[in-house]
């Protein structure tokens, strides 16, 4: 049995704790946090005991009997709580953005090959439904060669971000890099789990809410050596808007679709979760009738692979040291985007 210790029980911890309960040989042994109202909420809901609730990494590593710490807080905490999670012996599941650079990214990578723990990041993207069936589409060789790649995410979101309205995640306002850095490390990772490694990569970023620091709205172009791609993402779009939202809380409501061409078939997934695949002769053959992007089987899926590569030794599929590459494309975007020009990789 793998014993879990959890830091950070805020928003999106619930995803990652209704997970480890039901993946067979993993069991929430402690929970941390600063907040100890948020602490105690999710100890009584995840049947965790007050004997192992702590304010502090620090004391949950000295007291605790763990293997594992599930580090479920914000990038700027990630290199201390992996450094000391390493240094006491623990495997780590650290939540994304890795880190706020890629030199701290760097250095987590080394400190938990230094001290012999497994590091993973927690990119749930690629294990969503409509992701999963995707790849098995571009692997099934049915298309043919890939010669682009359309990939759009749209959100009516950051435009009500009022300072009258409720946000589930304030600290999103304050962001000075916002969607391709807390969104764009999971597209990235996705886009990198279905066409491999970019050759080069061109960015314009907009900031259209009054609201937000950060910019809500982006077209990234990702060039290949045979096809080019690009990400289509807007948080202040009513593209895919179909009805009136809720009024006194602001919360999501992504919606994504791809179109994929290639030599002998192409690719629709759309916004209301169909994929199908389109020959040659206009022939369309039915994937899925419907997907969602459902998190938390994705967390599930994510979480149990976790497990199962520290029982059988096999390589994480978004350890930190592949993550690195991830990031090198998210960064990118923020210089291209500054600097008006492709960035060679």
């Amino acid at each position: 049995m793998w014993k879990v210790g959890v830091i950070g029980t805020g928003y999106w911890s619930e995803k990652h704790l209704k997970a480890w309960q039901r993946i067979p040989n993993a069991s929430i042994q402690a929970l941390c946090n600063r907040s100890k109202d948020k602490l105690v909420q999710k100890a009584e809901q995840f049947d965790v005991s007050t004997q192992n609730l702590f304010t502090s990494l620090d004391e949950m590593l000295a007291k605790a009997d763990i293997d594992i710490v599930d580090i479920i807080t914000g990038p700027e905490t990630h290199l201390e709580f992996v450094t000391k999670a390493a240094q006491a012996g623990k495997h780590i599941l650290c939540q994304k953005p890795f880190a706020v650079s890629l030199e701290e990214a760097e250095q987590m990578v080394a400190v938990a090959e230094a001290n012999g723990v497994k590091l993973m990041v927690t990119e749930n993207w690629r294990w969503l439904q409509p992701f999963q069936a995707i790849k098995k589409v571009l692997d099934s060789d049915c298309l043919g060669a890939v010669q682009t790649a359309r990939y759009h995410h749209s959100d009516f979101f950051t435009t009500r971000m009022s300072p009258d309205r409720t946000l589930p995640q304030p600290f999103l306002t304050r962001m000075p890099q916002l969607i391709f850095y807390e969104m764009g490390v999971h597209w990235f990772d996705t886009w990198r789990f279905l066409f491999g490694e970019p050759k080069r990569l061109y960015a314009e970023l907009k900031t259209s809410s009054p609201y937000i620091v950060g910019e809500d709205t982006g077209i990234v172009t990702l060039g290949y050596d045979d096809f080019f791609g690009f990400l289509d993402m807007s948080w202040a779009t009513r593209r895919e808007l179909t009805g009136p939202l809720e009024q006194d809380t602001v919360l999501a409501h992504h919606k994504e679709s791809f179109v994929i061409d290639g030599t002998l078939a192409t690719l629709k997934w759309t916004a209301d979760g169909q994929i199908i695949v389109i020959d040659n002769q206009g022939q369309h053959k039915m994937i899925a009738e419907t997907t969602e992007l459902d998190h938390e089987e994705s967390h599930y899926r994510l979480q149990s692979h976790f497990i199962e590569c520290l029982h059988t030794g096999k390589p994480f599929q978004t350890s930190g040291a592949d993550n690195l590459k991830t990031l090198r494309l998210a960064f990118a975007t923020y210089q291209s985007s500054k600097e008006q020009r492709a960035i060679q990789f």
